[in-house]
């Protein structure tokens, strides 16, 4: 059985921000990771939005 570990890995939610903004029902979240020790800012990654059918910026909320 695999050990969990108590290292700097996180788990993180990326939201759309421009679907946000439109107004259309729904919402784009991508579940991930990111290693707080090397990257403590909050994350922005361009990711693919399949309601708004085109790359947008995604954000990290929490």
């Amino acid at each position: 059985m695999a050990k969990k570990s108590k290292g700097n890995r996180q788990q993180i939610i990326l939201e759309c921000t421009e679907h946000k903004e439109s107004g259309m029902p729904g919402t784009s979240r991508y579940i991930t990771q990111k290693n707080r020790k090397n990257t403590p800012a909050r994350l922005e990654l361009k990711k693919f939005n399949p309601i708004l059918k085109r790359m947008t910026l995604h954000r990290e909320i929490k």
